[in-house]
């Protein structure tokens, strides 16, 4: 029960962070130490894949239909597509009519939502909203 323990503790005290993956190794017996370096390869492999513009539209935009972006003074918010750009880590952009409305909250919303699809799990990810 005390990998449980601290797996909570950990998770407790990263709080926004929940996807991140969590080891317990011993250096000393020499234990679990493979099991690290497949994580790091696993994350590495995610951090590396780049996902089409049409595939990546074909899974989000359904999504953002099924749950649009809050109305903000009135406006209403429409995303037309999204891309992931060219960078050492996943980003991804949103081209949409009011980029500087967009809450938080609902970037957050993206981002869980593409980690959940592709498996981004421990990756660093930045969500961009621009103007079209």
């Amino acid at each position: 029960k005390t990998t449980k323990e601290y797996t909570d503790l950990i998770k407790e005290r990263l709080a926004p962070f929940s996807d991140v993956p969590i080891y317990f190794i011993s250096v000393k017996e020499k234990q679990r130490l493979l099991k690290v370096v497949d994580g790091i390869m696993e994350v590495y492999q995610s951090i590396k894949q780049h996902i089409p513009t049409r595939v990546f539209n074909d899974f989000i935009l359904p999504v953002i239909e099924s749950v649009p972006p809050p109305t903000i003074k009135g406006k209403f918010l429409r995303i037309k597509f999204a891309t992931q750009l060219k960078a050492s880590y996943p980003v991804f952009a949103f081209y949409c009519n009011h980029p500087q409305y967009f809450k938080d909250s609902y970037k957050r919303f993206l981002e869980n939502k593409i980690r959940e699809q592709y498996s981004f799990s421990g990756v660093p990810m930045d969500v961009f909203f621009r103007k079209k």
